[in-house]
């Protein structure tokens, strides 16, 4: 398959930034077998034209499966959103053939907004998050994704016994592409020994672990009752939970040395703008965190994020840095977070990049704005985004999405 269009290019150096180039893909399986730069390979193209914009699949690296038909119920405060709208909405996944039909549904709205690549949250039921993994693992994904751990303050049908769980999740199996993460929910939901056990199970198996950290002012006095006064990155520093594989979501109300322990143990901040802004829970200071070393990432955190497109979350991301008069991260810069280091940071050094011998994830964009005569297209792309104008998503060299 030959893709033609301007290309979205990143350079060796990652401190560089992303470009676009004229040229064609040329897409051999699942690989991009070979990148053909200059207006005179656009003819023949089996997709796309000199307006066109082809660009790596997007990553998420924080979101919650199960919660996808629970976006838009507004205002409440986090701990009261969780009781009266998720935790409902993920006793449903109790049916395994509800949670694999749900995520069917999951992934084709992922691939309609372009993401290819994820760290994800299923449940509680082991057999519904082992249904998830199989589903996206067969669809082409690329990620990890838990089986949700929690033993304490939540209701009932949603809790089990510390032991159970920790077994449950070492028996998760890989699918294809998608890989099983040690989930605990949050240090709310989780008592000293589940905590610990996670972060054991972490160690013995080289797994991702996807927890939240400090995200509203009244789960951080929570975690202070419920753990005996200690800090929130303390809790999970003791338990083993912050490593370079642990991504910590949302990440606002952190002190100084809170940061510094996160920088230390390389964990990594899962920045969720558009979630933070819409459960009212703060904004974080991405620029103070990653001027400390904390490595950063984006997220949509549906359903506390209302939106599934990454291009709008990047959005989010550069408006909540103006409103904290911090330097925002320009549009190229937007557009390398959400490809080659979103991905990265999962640990797919193949993907988020267009470049030989690339996995073959591949979007491609017609834009119904004269996009190439901005003084800065991939700030227009980026402003003017209509996910109307996905025409194409490749995941793995073959069609996930199409327009037409």
């Amino acid at each position: 398959m030959k893709l033609g269009g301007q290309i979205l290019l990143h350079t060796d150096d990652p401190r560089e930034p992303v470009h676009l180039a004229p040229g064609a893909l040329l897409i051999d399986g699942d690989r991009i077998s070979r990148v053909d730069l200059g207006d005179t390979h656009l003819a023949n193209a089996d997709l796309g034209g000199v307006d066109t914009f082809i660009c790596p699949g997007l990553t998420d690296t924080h979101l919650h499966l199960p919660q996808f038909d629970s976006i838009g119920v507004s205002g409440l405060e986090l701990l009261d959103w969780l009781d009266r709208v998720i935790f409902p909405a993920e006793a449903r996944w109790a049916d395994a053939a509800y949670a694999a039909d749900m995520t069917t549904r999951v992934a084709r709205q992922l691939a309609g907004v372009g993401t290819t690549c994820i760290a994800a949250y299923a449940t509680v039921h082991h057999d519904a998050a082992q249904a998830a993994i199989r589903v996206l693992g067969e669809a082409g994904f690329s990620g990890h994704v838990g089986q949700v751990l929690m033993d304490q303050q939540a209701p009932e049908q949603l809790l089990r016994p510390c032991d159970q769980l920790l077994r449950e999740a070492a028996a998760l199996r890989a699918n294809g592409r998608i890989a099983p993460s040690i989930n605990p929910r949050f240090a709310v939901t989780c008592t000293p020994a589940l905590l610990a056990g996670a972060g054991q199970l972490a160690a013995a198996t080289g797994r991702f672990v996807q927890t939240h950290l400090a995200e509203t002012a009244r789960e951080c006095e929570a975690v202070r009752a419920l753990h005996d006064q200690a800090t929130y990155t303390d809790v999970y520093h003791k338990a083993g939970l912050l490593t370079p594989r642990s991504l910590m979501a949302h990440s606002i109300r952190l002190s100084g040395p809170e940061r510094a322990l996160m920088a230390r143990t390389g964990a990594i901040a899962a920045h969720c703008p558009t979630a933070n802004r819409f459960l009212l829970a703060g904004s974080m200071d991405r620029a103070g965190t990653l001027g400390v070393g904390v490595r950063v990432s984006l997220g949509s955190d549906v359903a506390g994020g209302p939106d599934r497109s990454m291009v709008r979350v990047c959005r989010a991301m550069i408006e909540t840095a103006q409103s904290l008069d911090a330097a925002p991260p320009t549009a190229a810069q937007a557009w390398d977070m959400i490809t080659r280091q979103g991905a990265t940071l999962l640990g797919f050094n193949d993907l988020g990049v267009l470049r030989t011998g690339a996995r073959a994830d591949v979007l491609v964009v017609t834009p119904d704005v004269p996009w190439l005569a901005s003084p800065d297209p991939l700030s227009t792309l980026l402003y003017a985004w209509d996910d109307r104008w996905l025409r194409a998503t490749l995941i793995g060299g073959k069609t996930a999405y199409s327009s037409t």
